[in-house]
């Protein structure tokens, strides 16, 4: 059984030197690191569906972080307030540790998704399969050594959740080793998936979703034991989980009538008919509100009544998947419990019916697919460009040749980071960085990225636009 004294473990990398105040836990102190930072501001420009947008309105990623975030807060309070009443949460502080935990896990949880939104993970992925079958894949390994079945997975399955931990536990540089140093309980949150790329939950269940790579595999043991987690989710893994899932159903759908992408008037009548009954009061007032608009004559008719909607909806489906975490406590705590919160809910249907709606209209629109086709060339390109630099470049003294001036041009924090030993010293020499440490470079770059300076990068390198 899992046991919320661990599970709130609130030990880090390196022992925390600010001071503690009364109503600031370490979870808030999370927050507060990571709010500040560069890599939170990158996700202004990163797509959440409609990448490279020049119309304010549509959501970023970091515009959906900031609403998983108010999500997430407001499932915790409620579940952290039922703890409290059923004993097992002995006050109202441990409730707030719980709702800190979550609102920093959700602000954090896409830090690190490349460029083109989910798309770009495949990008990589595609990428790299492809490559492990090439002559120059061979060459490299036999001047930098050979990559081991988990080395290999953790590109040819990139992943953005693994990524973040990668950001917070290292590449959010400040002094030290560490990044942002995140508490050991939000980096176990994070953790969706906890097991490495090679375990069989990928390899035999075909899964392809990983929580961390190689390279934390240290890192993931200490968590491990720090939190008691196992190979288990986090029970706050759940809730954070639930609150995207909340927010995406709903605000992908008001993006796509904002754009005109189809016509909300038709599809909300389809969804009324089919859910009214189920909540009638819930439909009742969403009428009031289309009467009211109607009388007052609002411009914009159909994103004020689908802003409503999503209002309304959410409401609906927060209740229903913290009903849904009461009633699965037990297996949620024991690890037992498999799935999401939203799907084993009294509002599976209705969260159904919205993904059906954003897959019929939303994704498959053909703006979306067009930007995707440029981030697919875009990250192509300057994934071949950087690897093939790494892989032919043995010291960094110089910047003559091609390869050495496409190294140089990759962020000095991430080049500064590989100089870092297992022990913390700052010791490696470029040119004793093994190929795995090398690819990592090239992917920790190019997935920090935003889309625009992708495309701008991109257009640079091949001379199409000048610096």
């Amino acid at each position: 059984m899992l046991e919320w004294d661990q599970l709130l473990n609130t030990d880090r990398q390196r022992e925390s030197l600010g001071k503690s105040l009364p109503h600031r836990n370490e979870f808030d102190k999370d927050y507060e690191r990571i709010i500040y930072s560069s890599s939170l501001r990158r996700l202004q420009d990163k797509a959440q569906v409609f990448p490279l947008q020049n119309n304010d309105f549509i959501r970023t990623r970091l515009t959906h972080s900031l609403e998983v975030a108010s999500l997430g807060r407001s499932l915790a309070w409620n579940i952290g307030s039922w703890l409290i009443e059923e004993g097992i949460f002995e006050n109202f502080y441990r409730a707030k540790e719980l709702a800190s935990l979550v609102e920093v896990s959700c602000l954090v949880h896409d830090l690190g998704n490349p460029p083109f939104g989910h798309y770009g993970e495949d990008i990589i992925r595609k990428w790299f399969e492809n490559w492990f079958d090439k002559d120059s894949f061979i060459i490299a390994q036999e001047r930098f050594g050979e990559l081991n079945e988990q080395q290999k997975n953790d590109f040819m399955y990139f992943e953005g959740n693994s990524q973040a931990i990668r950001i917070l536990s290292k590449l959010q540089f400040l002094n030290d080793p560490f990044g942002a140093n995140f508490t050991y309980g939000t980096l176990a949150t994070l953790m969706k998936y906890p097991w490495a790329s090679n375990d069989e939950n990928v390899i035999k269940k075909g899964k392809k979703k990983f929580g961390y790579f190689y390279a934390e595999n240290d890192l993931f043991e200490k968590i491990s034991e720090k939190v008691g987690i196992g190979k288990c989710r986090h029970p706050a893994t759940f809730i954070l989980e639930a609150a995207d899932d909340i927010a995406y159903l709903t605000a992908d759908i008001e993006d796509a009538v904002k754009k005109g992408v189809f016509n909300w008037e038709e599809e909300y009548l389809k969804i009324k008919e089919k859910f009214s009954d189920k909540y009638d009061s819930a439909f009742k007032n969403l009428e009031e509100y289309r009467q009211q608009a109607i009388k007052n004559k609002v411009p914009n008719k159909s994103l004020i009544d689908v802003q409503n909607f999503k209002v309304s909806i959410q409401g609906i489906m927060i209740f229903a998947v913290v009903e849904c975490f009461k009633s699965n406590y037990d297996q949620i705590m024991s690890g037992s419990f498999k799935g999401d919160l939203l799907t084993h809910s009294s509002a599976k249907e209705l969260a159904d019916e919205l993904r059906n709606l954003a897959f019929k209209y939303v994704y498959p629109n053909k703006e979306v697919l067009t930007l995707e086709l440029v981030g697919d060339r875009v990250l192509s390109d300057l994934l071949s460009l950087f690897v093939e630099a790494v892989t032919n470049v043995n010291k960094l003294e110089s910047s003559k040749t091609k390869h050495e001036k496409l190294v140089h041009i990759i962020s000095e924090n991430f080049r500064h980071i590989q100089r870092f030993s297992n022990e913390g010293k700052l010791e490696v020499d470029f040119s004793e960085l093994t190929l795995y440490n090398r690819l990592l470079l090239v992917t920790d770059f190019i997935s920090g990225m935003t889309d625009g300076y992708a495309v701008n990068l991109h257009q640079e390198l091949l001379g199409i636009k000048l610096p």
